[in-house]
């Protein structure tokens, strides 16, 4: 920083700033008048932004006043670093967004150019058009993007938002084949609790969308949405089947949230993917759309899952990954699982990132999560910023390793070489097996069983060498947990893992009835 710089604060270094670019930027571009006013728009801006990060500042005042319940000044919430500079500064009684002007103009760009690197990237892998897509949409969508892949389904489906000049969607219109230049894909959506509770409005524009197109008269090839809803109907003109045909929404019950999945892996409730597949069908299989909130819908779930193709979900941002919750795996982990159990064939899994929204990308899941790996779990600058927190660190390492496993139980899309490297690092290695048992020896006890048992499942062909040693590690581990349980209360799930599934459990195995009679019907029949 300049020493005169040093000596002005607040609005006088904006003010100290803007004289300072002025003067380099009128002696450096004198003679040039267009380049000068370009640059001079971006230094409005940027003085714009330089006075809203000032003003964060006020971020204690407003707490400290809040607290003594004062009034505290509201404004949007949202990532600055998705442009979103409305939000500084920070320290308000923030609100999220108008649901209504989801999808935003914005999100509608750049949701097309996902839609289509999507379609490119699936032909590109198998020679063929994907009919059916498997998406996972989370409210996170919204917050974060104003409706990216809100706009990617609807493009996927060939139509597009109706905005009115207040920039609120009205409706959507279909948009011609020979615009489209392309077949219609049809989406089978499974939306997460606080998009059905926070975002009803979204979730009917995608059921309008899909009912729109689904009865448009267009050759099968042409407009998958009509051929898999027509090949669903018996009766034509029977507007009950109609809209149970043309369903392709999905959700936990009226007032309950989660896919499911995650609770059977981490407690080791699953013998076979099928057994996850039965438990995403089970919790997932309520419709919901216009006139439908939340009716069981098992076997519509079940028929529109026995088409899909691929499976996404989309990444907005740097500040979360798919290691961060146990949702990601358990969503379209389990959406994957009851995809393949169904259809009997293998299902291709995307992820995007619109993390720079100006080039959107689709990679495979399974890059994607090396990609993770690599700058995260086996990062050594990330380890010792993780261990700065002690306890709390180990934990967070230990439940980041643990969806590793969630991915790999639902997909099987993650290589060997990442359960050695992560045995390397975090159990075999000395230094950190010392760290760990002075701040969470339980985490290091999780991480070691977790990697066992997905030896023990097949899920990863362990080098010999690291499998013994990791054998060995875990047996003395276990012997010094047992000497420290007068410190734990409670229950403590040490040692060898107890498999469970719905076939040992009869309250369980009643409650899963239907669904394992309509999903192994389907597949004896297959």
């Amino acid at each position: 920083m300049p020493e005169a710089m040093k000596t002005v604060s607040g609005q006088d270094r904006v003010q100290w700033i803007e004289r300072q670019a002025r003067e380099l930027l009128g002696h450096r571009f004198r003679g040039d008048a267009k380049a000068l006013s370009n640059l001079l728009a971006w230094d409005k801006k940027i003085r714009e932004l330089a006075q809203r990060v000032e003003g964060c500042r006020a971020e204690m005042e407003h707490l400290l006043q809040g607290l003594a319940g004062g009034y505290i000044p509201s404004g949007p919430s949202g990532c600055p670093t998705r442009g979103k500079v409305e939000v500084l500064p920070t320290g308000k009684n923030f609100y999220a967004l108008d649901p209504q002007r989801i999808p935003s103009k914005a999100a509608w760009r750049v949701g097309r150019v996902l839609a289509t690197r999507l379609i490119e990237r699936y032909e590109a892998d198998t020679g063929q058009l994907p009919e059916n897509t498997g998406m996972v949409l989370f409210c996170t969508d919204m917050m974060w993007t104003e409706g990216e892949q809100v706009a990617q389904i609807l493009y996927l489906l060939g139509v597009e938002p109706v905005w009115a000049e207040s920039g609120q969607v009205k409706g959507v219109r279909t948009i011609s084949l020979k615009d489209l230049g392309r077949p219609r894909i049809d989406v089978t959506l499974r939306i997460g609790g606080i998009v059905r509770d926070a975002f009803p409005n979204v979730v009917e524009l995608i059921d309008e969308a899909v009912k729109k197109v689904a009865f448009l008269e267009e050759p099968e090839e042409m407009n998958f949405v009509r051929k898999h809803t027509l090949s669903r109907m018996k009766d034509l003109d029977s507007p009950e089947q109609r809209s149970k045909a043309a369903t392709r929404i999905f959700g936990s019950r009226p007032g309950t949230y989660g896919s499911g999945v995650n609770l059977a892996v981490y407690a080791s409730a699953w013998n076979e993917e099928r057994d996850l597949s039965d438990v995403f069908v089970y919790f997932g299989g309520y419709a919901y759309g216009k006139g439908r909130y939340g009716e069981p819908a098992h076997e519509e779930l079940i028929e529109s899952l026995s088409s899909v193709d691929l499976t996404f979900k989309n990444q907005p941002t740097d500040e979360h990954d798919i290691f961060g919750c146990c949702c990601h795996f358990s969503y379209q982990g389990g959406l994957a699982a009851a995809a393949q159990t169904i259809s009997g064939r293998k299902v291709k899994s995307y992820h995007g990132d619109t993390r720079n929204p100006r080039v959107p990308e689709v990679r495979d899941l399974g890059d994607e999560i090396k990609r993770v790996v690599r700058t995260k779990l086996l990062n050594p600058s990330w380890i010792q910023g993780m261990k700065q927190h002690g306890y709390r660190g180990a934990s967070d390492m230990s439940k980041r390793i643990g969806r590793v496993y969630g991915w790999q139980a639902t997909t099987r899309v993650v290589e060997g070489w990442v359960f050695d490297d992560i045995a390397r690092s975090y159990v075999l290695d000395e230094g950190m097996r010392k760290w760990f048992k002075e701040h969470n020896p339980w985490a290091l006890e999780e991480i070691g069983r977790r990697l066992l048992e997905a030896h023990r499942r097949q899920l990863w062909e362990a080098d010999p060498e690291i499998l013994q040693q990791l054998i060995k590690v875990q047996l003395e581990l276990e012997g010094d947990l047992e000497e420290r349980m007068g410190e734990v209360q409670g229950e403590f799930q040490g040692g060898a893992v107890d498999i469970l599934t719905a076939e040992k459990v009869e309250d369980w195995r009643e409650m899963m009835k239907m669904v394992k009679e309509k999903v192994h019907g389907r597949s004896e029949k297959r």
